[in-house]
């Protein structure tokens, strides 16, 4: 199977942090978000993975080698597509579709989940959903009393269903989805002036092709700080029994409320960390009391109270009591 990720947005809700990495690789609790996502998807599936696709913009080298990486790191091959213009996620996905063959798996970058991904192969495919108040932010679908999807609407104006498409699916052969989009796109469909999934899915359900859906437990959006920490907060939670603290991190004198990440060679020094606290490799936390926050690799935090707050890499603060927003390479010192 292949696992296909669109991440060519510049995440803007994210800034300062995305000003120097895409969003899927800011970290919670203490792993890439884009990481966590494709771990779960391939330990999901029982069979071999045999590509990670990653759709991004133009990220720079550095970015495509550590995509690649994290797909090596699962056992297999990591390809990176360019999305050159922002012409809708259809178009995001197409621009891969030379890797749109047998089983495929498509997930969203923005989002972590709770789930038990159960598969049912001989479905033409699945689609993952969860129940939501507000329908008109999301792609819908409307099912008959078998349960399979007689209608796909792209955030509808009015109320048709309040099933929200979260963002996975499986197609049990691409092919087929390749060639739905590549007519959605050559005959310039557009739904809100963007080629859209939902657009080439209806086209399939059309052709005769019959989708179930899957059930998430719990679904975490992961566009801006606010919701980075609370993703950070509940994956420390699901995690809990985990060894969650690094055996070379130094805690001096300090203490550590459960659940926290603490990476590798950080140090804790004269500090209350948690709970809800991520802090990255080589980092330092000193004379500070933190909660809710997430801090980078490389960073110093320093005489500080410290609560709902964000560091990026390789920063350096030291102050009082705020709640913090810096993206990586920042220096700050109040007196």
């Amino acid at each position: 199977m292949n696992i296909i990720i669109p991440m060519a947005g510049k995440g803007t809700r994210l800034r300062p942090h995305t000003l120097t990495v895409p969003k899927p690789l800011i970290p919670v609790a203490g792993k890439p978000i884009i990481q966590r996502l494709v771990e779960d998807l391939a330990h999901a599936y029982d069979g071999p993975i045999d590509e990670i696709v990653f759709i991004i913009g133009d990220f720079g080298p550095e970015i495509e080698r550590e995509l690649t990486a994290i797909a090596e790191g699962l056992g297999a091959k990591g390809k990176i597509y360019h999305q050159e213009k922002a012409l809708g996620v259809g178009h995001a996905i197409y621009c891969a579709w030379e890797s749109l063959n047998g089983p495929c798996m498509i997930a969203f970058a923005d989002t972590l989940f709770k789930a038990d991904f159960t598969f049912d192969t001989s479905a033409d495919g699945m689609i993952w959903v969860q129940q939501v108040k507000d329908p008109s932010a999301f792609g819908v679908v409307k099912l008959d009393e078998q349960g399979y999807i007689t209608e796909f609407v792209e955030k509808p104006s009015v109320f048709v269903s309040d099933l929200a498409i979260v963002g996975i699916y499986y197609f049990r052969e691409g092919e087929k989805l390749r060639a739905a989009l590549h007519h959605v796109i050559t005959q310039e469909i557009r739904e809100k002036n963007e080629f859209q999934l939902t657009t080439a899915l209806e086209l399939l359900k059309n052709n005769g092709l019959r989708f179930k859906t899957g059930e998430i437990d719990e679904w975490l959006d992961c566009g801006n700080k606010d919701a980075i920490l609370f993703s950070n907060e509940r994956m420390l939670e699901f995690h809990r029994e985990q060894e969650l603290v690094a055996k070379n991190a130094v805690i001096e004198n300090s203490v550590i409320i459960p659940p926290c990440f603490i990476g590798d060679h950080a140090v804790i020094r004269n500090a209350v960390v948690g709970p809800y606290v991520s802090v990255g490799n080589n980092s330092t936390v000193e004379n500070t009391v933190i909660t809710n926050s997430i801090v980078q690799n490389k960073s110093q935090i320093k005489n500080a109270l410290l609560e709902n707050s964000m560091v990026g890499n390789s920063s350096r603060f030291v102050g009082s009591k705020d709640e913090l927003n810096i993206g990586d390479y920042s220096n700050f010192s109040k007196r």
